[in-house]
C-alpha cells in the first residue's frame, strides 16, 4: 500500500507538528479549511496543553519488518527477504492495542519501521506492509512515527529524509497531549550528519524553541521520543 494508498488513515506529522489531537473534521479531505475551523483547531490545541491528570500511551519500537530472518541467516544486509513473523506479531500488537479500555491517547513506534535500508531490496515491498497492518489500528488511536536508522540509513541523506517525509511524515515534530509537551527527534542527526549538516543544524534550532516554549508555558512534562538513545548506562557516557 503506497503513501497515497493510505490516503487519510494516518495523522501524518507535517509543518512539524501533528494534527491528530486537533480537529479531527478538519482533516478530512473534502473539508475547506475555514476561519471558524482554524478557530476551533486553536481552541482545541489550547485545551491539549492544559493538565488535566494522569492519561497512558503505548510505546514500540522496531517492527522491522525482515529482521527475523535476516538474524536468523547471520546476513543482516541482505538476508531480509521474509517478514511473516513480523507481519504476525505486529498483527497481534494492534489487535491487543484495540483491547484496551480506556483508550491509550497515542501508539508511538520508535524508529526501525522496515529493515530494508534505503536503496536496498524489499523496501518498498516492507513498506507496504507495515501500513496495510498498521491501518487497521483503531482510527481513535492516533499513530506517532519516530524515524531510525533502518529509514534513513546510518548516514542520512537529504533524499532519504525526503523519503520518509513522503511515506510517513516529517522526522522531527511536537504536539501537546494533555499539558504534557511530546518532542519526536531524528536521532539520525547526532549519530552522522556529514550528508545534510544543514537539516541537522535547523533541527537543533527547532529544539531550542520548542525547549524555550515549554519553559514559557511551564507545561507539566516534556517527554522526548528518538531511535538511539542519548546514553545506555549512565548520562555522563560518551
Amino acid at each position: 500500500m503506497s503513501a497515497v494508498k493510505v490516503g487519510n488513515v494516518f495523522h501524518r506529522a507535517r509543518d512539524r507538528t501533528l494534527d491528530a489531537f486537533v480537529a479531527d473534521f478538519s482533516l478530512n479531505g473534502n473539508f475547506a479549511k475555514t476561519k471558524k475551523c482554524l478557530y476551533l483547531d486553536a481552541q482545541l490545541l489550547e485545551k491539549e496543553q492544559e493538565w488535566k491528570g494522569p492519561f497512558y500511551f503505548i510505546q514500540g519500537a522496531d517492527p522491522q519488518f525482515g529482521l527475523m530472518k535476516a538474524w536468523s541467516t547471520g546476513d543482516c544486509d541482505h538476508g531480509g527477504d521474509e517478514w511473516d513473523q513480523e507481519i504476525r506479531l505486529t498483527e497481534q500488537a494492534v489487535q491487543a492495542i484495540n483491547k484496551l479500555n480506556p483508550k491509550p491517547k497515542f501508539f508511538v513506534l520508535c524508529g526501525d519501521l522496515i529493515h530494508a535500508m534505503p536503496g536496498t531490496p524489499w523496501r518498498k515491498e516492507q513498506t507496504e506492509d507495515l501500513q496495510r497492518v498498521l491501518k487497521d489500528l483503531d482510527r481513535e488511536i492516533p499513530l506517532v512515527l519516530v524515524s531510525g536508522n533502518h529509514d534513513l540509513g546510518n548516514v542520512p541523506t537529504a533524499e532519504t529524509i525526503e523519503e520518509f517525509h513522503h511515506t510517513w511524515g516529517d522526522d522531527y515534530f511536537s504536539f501537546w497531549v494533555g499539558g504534557v509537551l511530546f518532542l519526536v527527534l531524528n536521532s539520525q542527526f547526532w549519530y552522522d550528519a556529514s550528508q545534510c549538516p544543514a537539516l541537522k543544524q535547523a533541527q537543533d534550532c527547532w529544539l531550542d524553541q520548542q525547549l524555550s516554549i515549554a519553559r514559557q508555558r511551564k507545561c507539566r512534562h516534556a517527554i522526548v521520543f528518538q531511535h538511539i538513545p542519548l546514553f545506555l548506562h549512565s548520562i555522563d557516557e560518551d
